[in-house]
């Protein structure tokens, strides 16, 4: 099986290559997503069966968006499998979480509206891609998160709820998911629902800043991810 990952200069994409060193990847600073003839050319060079799509940018919704659809399309055209990555801020956090796969998406920020806006173009131009939501992601080897329960300086809000989930038992999901025939959307995230506060603490092993959450961000955005349990053999530790 021939695997390319995408972003894979990005901590989730890191992970997959360490583990399938084998992958091919395509980094963002040597193929822009958003270039969609430099997209096709890469994928009909490869030839991969399979797809990992990770690469995205927190607050451009060209990459989110149309970099999303440019892969999903050259995929398609390639005779490839897509696993298309999404998050759990497609969901408002006020309307029944844990949030399950058969749940309405409600975003109420502008990068939860863009990952629902990729989830529905990679649906539409590529119908065998399965999409994955998920959560926060945390090492070994340390991370995003982590670096931010370091500063003294961050408030955590104690009343958002996520659902984080270690990056290798991610990655091993997505990996496993590379070689089944599924798709449609699965929630693959940890199984313990934590607020962010609780969660800077676990990380930090001491006492964090924290305050609310302020309005219009999602409080409660937990997702059930038992459906993944029962169809792949990842396992999640903190």
């Amino acid at each position: 099986m021939t695997l390319l990952v995408t972003g894979g200069a990005g901590y989730l994409g890191s992970e997959l290559l360490r583990q399938e060193p084998a992958a091919l990847s395509t980094l963002h600073d040597t193929l822009d997503v958003n270039d969609g003839d430099a997209v096709m050319r890469c994928f009909l060079k490869h030839g991969p069966d399979v797809v990992i799509h990770t690469a995205y940018q927190m607050g451009d919704a060209e990459t989110n968006v149309r970099g999303a659809y440019n892969v999903a399309l050259a995929a398609h055209r390639a005779g490839a499998r897509l696993i298309h990555l999404s998050s759990d801020l497609v969901f408002d956090g006020v309307h029944g979480a844990p949030y399950t796969e058969d749940d309405e998406p409600r975003p109420i920020l502008e990068y939860g509206q863009q990952k629902l806006e990729a989830e529905q173009l990679v649906a539409r131009i590529h119908p065998g891609a399965a999409i994955v939501r998920t959560s926060l992601l945390y090492g070994p080897p340390d991370g995003p998160q982590e670096a931010l329960a370091r500063h003294d300086d961050v408030e955590f809000h104690r009343d958002e709820i996520r659902s984080p989930i270690r990056v290798r038992d991610l990655a091993t999901a997505l990996l496993e998911l590379a070689g089944r025939d599924f798709a449609g959307i699965l929630h693959v995230a940890g199984p313990e629902a934590l607020s962010r506060t609780d969660f800077a603490e676990r990380l930090r092993g001491a006492p964090v800043r924290s305050r609310l959450t302020p309005p219009g961000r999602p409080r409660n955005v937990a997702l059930d991810s038992s459906r993944a349990r029962r169809l792949l053999h990842f396992r999640h530790h903190f």
